[in-house]
């Protein structure tokens, strides 16, 4: 995919999500998931910091000069879940911050609230060999969660833009 790809999305994202902000924002179903979807997140991060995999990714990337969040992660990423984020309050950036990193990741890790399955569920073997399998199956658990309500905030999404589209 061409370089300027991820800012296409980013862009045409910004442009649906203009166009149907008040029907989106208007949506107590989609309103419901958004919240259960922050307070899934918010649990699937809080394991993440228990087990240690937080910092064990912040260290890789401040200390060993890598981290799985290289350049063209963004491509896997599609405007429902770019939509999903600007709902979420996250301003998308205009450009990179690091050449060789994820279109996303900022200074202090990953900008977005709404994370590709990829980005949530892959660990490394550093990951793998360093936290007990009790604890990496109970933040997968949580995981799931979080995945599963940005499923149907995705699926919702769709389904209102279709809508709105139409009404135009």
């Amino acid at each position: 995919m061409a370089p300027d790809n991820i800012m296409k999305k980013i862009d045409h994202a910004r442009d649906r999500f203009a166009a149907c902000q008040d029907i989106l924002l208007s949506d107590s179903k989609l309103l419901e998931l958004l919240t259960a979807f922050k307070e899934a997140r918010a649990l699937s991060h809080a394991e993440m910091e228990r087990c240690g995999v937080a910092d064990i990714c912040r260290k890789c990337e401040t200390e060993a000069g890598g981290s799985c969040c290289g350049a063209g992660i963004e491509n896997r990423y599609d405007q429902w879940i770019l939509i999903a984020n600007l709902l979420l309050g996250v301003s998308l950036p205009e450009t990179r911050w690091k050449a060789d990193s994820c279109y996303f990741l900022g200074p202090k890790g990953c900008i977005l609230l709404a994370r590709h399955t990829i980005c949530v569920d892959y660990l490394c073997k550093d990951v793998i060999n360093q936290v007990e399998p009790y604890r990496i199956s109970w933040m997968r658990e949580k995981e799931g969660q979080e995945l599963e309500f940005l499923f149907f905030i995705c699926e919702r999404i769709k389904g209102l833009i279709k809508d709105c589209e139409q009404a135009r």
